[in-house]
């Protein structure tokens, strides 16, 4: 990932801690609505649009449950579920969560040198 990309990420998380939407928030926004539109139609999930992998896997999940589901209804439940991930990316608490979740399963040389 170059420099740019890392300093684009990093203002994404920036907008959404904030509270405002910047251009790659709203940018973001149009790119979710699309997909979940997708979803919902059964044209699937694309990949590779800025999706986060939590957003994209709730977006999935509501392919699914149309897709796969009976009768193909999708519940209000899935698809409030991907708006919430979605907002989670955002926000930056999915990331946050994600750090966690990779400080935890890789724990630093330090505290492995103290654990011997």
């Amino acid at each position: 990932m170059t420099d740019d990309q890392h300093e684009r990420d990093g203002q994404d998380e920036r907008d959404g801690q904030d509270g405002q939407d910047g251009r790659d928030g709203q940018r973001l926004r149009r790119v979710f609505a699309a997909a979940l539109d997708d979803a919902l139609t059964g044209r699937g999930v694309a990949t590779c649009l800025g999706l986060d992998q939590e957003t994209e896997e709730a977006l999935w999940a509501v392919y699914d449950a149309g897709y796969f589901g009976a009768g193909r209804q999708v519940s209000e439940e899935r698809v409030a579920a991907a708006h919430r991930a979605f907002e989670g990316q955002l926000d930056g608490s999915n990331a946050a969560r994600w750090r966690e979740q990779l400080a935890h399963r890789f724990p630093s040389a330090e505290n492995r040198h103290r654990e011997r």
